[in-house]
């Protein structure tokens, strides 16, 4: 008998223990292999479609058999055999290599004979074919009548598989185990089992491998959804329980102070939601608990405002407010635009500055040894009340008189240990955390629904911002549309106006290729910003990573690419900004005043830029996704983004709140060569749509949730393999409660010694780091 901790080498044997070793993030143990679930199931008889096989794919085929033949080779010794299967709609041809003849494997492959074919797709001479494939031959054997009755009853399960091992080789070792395993109890308490009518643990495993039938199969599914989901909620909840032991500093209302005179100053009127989250965020800095909320506000909704008023509200209590941005050009824009707002109240010590005012500091990676020095100063001295930086505020170096409030802006382009760092430097206490976005990343929105952020949202736009009109240009299919564009460009500009051209990467020899994450912001990272770049790093850079064939049950059994990335090689290099703005200075826009922004400029060419495009100076940017976040330039009100299939959902719903900030309509144009398929449906969903949480379920849908006990960003493993949050949220609800009343009964779990020794295998000593940081 074998434990689930067992190694796989004693129960499989050698071979097939090394080849299971290299599927999925490797399997070693009984356990990784019984949770290492099918892709699909087939019924027995089932045909597979071959007309949809392409070249390069590792696949698996149900067939008939049409013909089969032998012939020699002509340039050496030995036999070629040719099968040829079919299953009604298309055919594929077999072939087999021998150094002599081949009359077993014709006797065996007779016309009309059903089986199962794995091998890589190839052409051959305009055939596809399957090069020596792997194959099991249904209904085979002496007891071929009763096995083909037995196999008509039963689904067939379809496991990811990789060149070394094939589906039916893993069914067998995953046979083996099941022979041989011996649980030690059911992870999932009993009660909790019977009021939600679960079968157990053992036979939920039997059924996802070996179903009798679909509700066979139905029953297994939906108990390990519950472990899945019991488990992490478990989890969660006693992460909650412990951080209430947190203690924070209160940081109530003062009367009288900054931000009363602040919201006294304001030329206009806050809308009501502002007004609601002002007052949610203001109650819970008055806490002696820390504060972890997410403030969820649609593009130009005035997130910044919100959180200027609580960062007020700390400095009247006597504390400091640190807001953490992801790329200098944003940093050095919160420094302009809060300064601006506040006026004489950022003026403490300065002629003209109010009687109760602060100082706002900037720190970034790029500044000068002096005005390093000054803000390092301002910051430790409790001088500067607002302290705005990049990842320099991360370093040993910065250290602050007494951190109140830590504030990040697009809090996806941060990592938790980022996070970490910079509330690691309050003295007294935990600060309290505030994080903005407009759409939420998949791991953010997973721990959001699994419960781990307080969430506020900002759905009311302010007087005065305009709506933002999307458009999906098909540049290949309607050349004519593009053309169509870059007049658009120029009525735009005719009209006043200014425009934003986006380009997936920089251009020039040391670009490093058709890669979106190519564009860093050099003067960032040579200063000690590690990551100022000019892609949000939760995206990955291409948008093409959708879900691409999971299969009815299947949360990871393919890499996450989708079918758009696997052709990724074929395609041209993406458009870069220096070779675009050259063609169009010498084209359709050569009339007009073009400049160029990227992360690889100085900072000081940056912030000229910037600043020459926002005095209206130049008519048409050419740039990278530098201006993805927080970039306010009222008069910018069109947007071209080219290569659009190559962004994240997330990038290019903030790249177009960059338009629509001033009085005018925004219009968005997003121009892709995208043939039909997952990432020309994803361009057309961003456009029907600006509602964050909407984007972000489908990312959800396409790219799954990440990692959500780990650092793993979506697009990439998940530990989540059956649930779903978007198929799932009832569930997960009613999870979160079973789990939240039992640790609250019995927080270290001692009375459920299996629910522990699962969740302490789950919960590897990296992902309980995490989540203590988090």
């Amino acid at each position: 008998m074998a434990l689930l901790a067992d190694p796989l080498r004693p129960v499989v044997g050698d071979k097939a223990a090394k080849r299971l070793a290299g599927l999925g993030s490797g399997l070693h143990t009984v356990g990784d292999l019984l949770g290492y679930y099918p892709r699909r199931y087939e019924t027995r008889g089932e045909l597979t479609d071959l007309a949809s096989l392409r070249d390069g794919e590792h696949v698996t085929v149900q067939a008939v058999i049409a013909s089969v033949a032998t012939r020699r080779m002509r340039n050496r010794q030995g036999t070629i055999l040719e099968a040829v299967v079919t299953d009604g709609r298309g055919r594929l041809t077999l072939t087999f290599f021998g150094k002599g003849r081949q009359d077993w494997r014709e006797r065996e492959l007779a016309p009309g004979r059903a089986g199962l074919f794995s091998g890589q797709v190839s052409t051959f001479r305009g055939k596809r074919q399957l090069s020596h494939p792997e194959y099991e031959l249904l209904g085979s054997g002496e007891d071929g009548a009763e096995r083909a009755i037995e196999y008509a009853s039963e689904l067939i399960p379809i496991y990811p598989a990789s060149a070394q091992i094939s589906s039916w080789q893993i069914a067998d070792s995953v046979r083996l185990a099941l022979a041989a395993i011996d649980l030690d109890g059911d992870p999932m308490p009993a009660p909790i089992r019977a009021r939600h009518r679960l079968c157990g643990y053992e036979q939920a495993l039997r059924g996802v491998h070996r179903p009798a039938d679909e509700a066979e199969l139905g029953r297994a599914i939906r108990r390990l959804k519950w472990d899945e989901a019991f488990m992490l909620q478990v989890v969660l909840a006693q992460r909650r329980r412990l951080s209430a032991e947190y203690v924070a500093q209160p940081r109530p209302e003062v009367g009288g102070g900054l931000l009363a005179e602040f919201d006294r100053r304001l030329p206009f009127t806050l809308t009501g939601g502002q007004r609601d989250a002002g007052a949610t965020i203001a109650a819970d800095l008055a806490s002696d608990h820390p504060m972890h909320r997410l403030l969820q506000g649609e593009v130009g909704s005035g997130k910044t405002l919100v959180a200027l008023r609580a960062m007020l509200q700390v400095v009247d209590a006597a504390g400091q407010a640190a807001l953490l941005a992801p790329t200098e050009v944003l940093a050095q824009q919160h420094h302009r635009s809060i300064s601006q707002l506040l006026g004489p109240l950022a003026m403490a010590g300065q002629l003209g500055g109010a009687e109760h005012a602060t100082t706002v500091a900037l720190l970034t990676g790029s500044m000068g040894t002096a005005a390093r020095r000054r803000a390092l100063l301002a910051a430790a001295s409790g001088e500067a009340g607002i302290v705005i930086g990049t990842h320099a505020l991360l370093t040993e170096q910065v250290q602050f008189a007494d951190l109140g409030l830590i504030v990040i802006d697009e809090q996806h382009r941060f990592g938790v240990e980022q996070r970490e760092a910079l509330r690691s430097k309050s003295a007294s206490g935990r600060p309290h955390v505030l994080v903005m976005t407009a759409t939420p990343i998949p791991r953010t929105v997973a721990m959001t629904v699994f419960g781990d952020l307080e969430v506020t949202e900002l759905a009311e736009l302010p007087a005065g911002r305009s709506p933002i009109a999307t458009h999906v240009v098909p540049a290949e299919r309607k050349p004519h549309f593009l053309a169509r564009a870059w007049e658009r460009v120029s009525e735009e500009v005719a009209a006043g106006r200014q425009v934003y051209v986006v380009c997936p990467r920089i251009g020039g020899e040391a670009d490093p290729g058709d890669a979106a994450a190519g564009d860093t912001a050099a003067g960032d990272t040579a200063a000690g910003d590690t990551a100022a770049g000019d892609t949000a790093a939760g995206d990955a850079g291409t948008g093409d990573r959708g879900a691409g064939g999971r299969g009815d049950y299947d949360g990871y059994g393919d890499d996450g690419r989708g079918d758009d990335a696997e052709q990724e090689a074929a395609r041209r290099p993406a458009l870069a900004v220096t070779d675009l703005a050259r063609d169009l200075a010498s084209g359709p826009l050569s009339s007009l005043r073009l400049a160029v922004l990227h992360g690889r400029l100085a900072a000081e060419e940056k912030d000229r830029v910037m600043l020459a495009f926002a005095d209206g100076q130049v008519d048409v940017l050419v740039t990278t996704t530098v201006v993805e976040v927080g970039v306010d330039v009222p008069n910018a009100t069109m947007m071209v983004i080219m290569d659009a299939d190559r962004f994240g959902v997330s990038q290019l719903h903030q790249l177009r709140g960059r338009v629509g900030r001033g009085g005018h309509a925004g219009l968005c144009l997003l121009v892709t060569e995208a043939p039909e398929g997952p990432a020309l449906d994803r361009l057309t969903a961003v456009a029907s749509t600006r509602d964050g949480f909407a984007l972000a379920r489908l990312d959800l849908e396409q790219r799954r949730e990440g990692d959500v006990l780990g650092a793993a960003q979506a697009g990439r493993r998940s530990s989540l393999k059956l649930l779903t949050l978007v198929r799932d949220e009832d569930l997960i609800a009613e999870a979160r409660s079973e789990a939240t009343a039992l640790v609250d009964e019995d927080p270290a779990l001692a009375g459920q010694p299996a629910l522990a020794a699962a969740i302490a295998a789950m919960l590897d000593a990296e992902r309980a780091e995490y989540l203590e940081k988090a």
